[in-house]
């Protein structure tokens, strides 16, 4: 037993030393501007030519089961489209996490993602049943919105933010909501669609 896990510990450190440097190596080819992170697992990353990706100190992401095993596993996904703008602070916590950027994500340092949440700043389609039967017309017409997540946001797991939304400081999202509008500061939101429960220090 004390020999399974000494293989364990050297095996968990030998896999993690590897994860973070091709990581490392991702983040780089991808002209990703970062620090410094630490990873379990490996993200998906997807920065395309035009499309602009930076991030603060201590990156911390979970992308595999093991590191947390709270079900609808996924890794993490960074995709930034032509032109658009991907930024997250420092100190940002992101487990198993999809963040899809077409014009503008600005995450706030000391925020916290949770497991399978999802960030959209387009709809990826039009609403007109016509217009979708066009593709390239289709891709052209999606509408989109700028989202901005503020310091010390705590998102719940299997979240999702939808384009346009403001979410300020310290706010908190309950597990498996839906954002489709602004949330002040200090406030705690769930629900599909999110509504206001309560104030963050309320008793």
């Amino acid at each position: 037993m004390i020999l399974y896990k000494a293989i364990l510990i050297v095996w968990y450190t030998m896999t993690g030393i590897l994860n973070t440097i091709i990581t490392n190596t991702l983040f780089w080819v991808n002209l990703v501007d970062f620090e410094n992170l630490v990873t379990s697992g490996i993200p998906i990353v997807m920065i395309a030519r035009g499309g602009k990706m930076r991030v603060g100190r201590d990156l911390k992401m979970n992308n595999d089961v093991r590191s947390n095993p709270i079900g609808r596993p996924q890794k993490c996904t960074f995709f930034v489209d032509k032109g658009a703008t991907l930024l997250i602070g420092n100190h940002v916590g992101i487990s198993q996490a999809a963040i899809v950027c077409h014009q503008s994500i600005t995450i706030g340092d000391n925020v916290k993602i949770g497991g399978g949440v999802c960030i959209y700043d387009t709809d990826f389609h039009s609403l007109d049943p016509m217009v979708r039967q066009n593709p390239s017309i289709d891709m052209q017409l999606k509408a989109k919105a700028s989202i901005f997540i503020e310091d010390n946001v705590f998102i719940g797991a299997h979240s999702t933010i939808l384009k346009g939304v403001h979410i300020g400081k310290n706010a908190v999202i309950g597990a498996c909501s839906v954002v489709t509008k602004n949330i002040p500061d200090n406030q705690i939101w769930a629900g599909n669609p999110a509504k206001f429960i309560k104030n963050v220090h309320s008793t």
